[in-house]
C-alpha cells in the first residue's frame, strides 16, 4: 500500500508541475497589447492560465491529501 501511495504522489507532483508549465506558457504568450486591447486572443489566454493554474491548485491538494493518508497508515 506504501508504494501505491508513494506512486500516486509522484505521480501527482508530475501534474502539478505540467499545470505550472502550461500556466506560465500561456502567461508568456499574452502580449502587453493584447491586454491593452482587450482583444479575444487576450480574453483565451486568461482563461487558459485559470485553467492551468485551477489544476495545478487541484494536484496540489490532492497530494497533500495522499501525504496525509500515508501518514495515518504508517501511524
Amino acid at each position: 500500500m506504501n508504494t501505491f501511495l508513494v506512486i500516486v504522489i509522484a505521480f501527482l507532483a508530475i501534474m502539478v508541475v505540467v499545470s505550472l508549465v502550461r500556466g506560465i506558457v500561456a502567461f508568456l504568450q499574452t502580449t502587453k497589447v493584447d491586454l491593452e486591447t482587450g482583444g479575444e486572443n487576450s480574453k483565451r489566454l486568461q482563461e487558459a492560465q485559470n485553467r492551468a493554474m485551477f489544476a495545478r491548485i487541484k494536484y496540489q491538494a490532492l497530494a497533500i491529501v495522499v501525504v496525509a493518508v500515508l501518514l495515518m497508515i504508517n501511524s
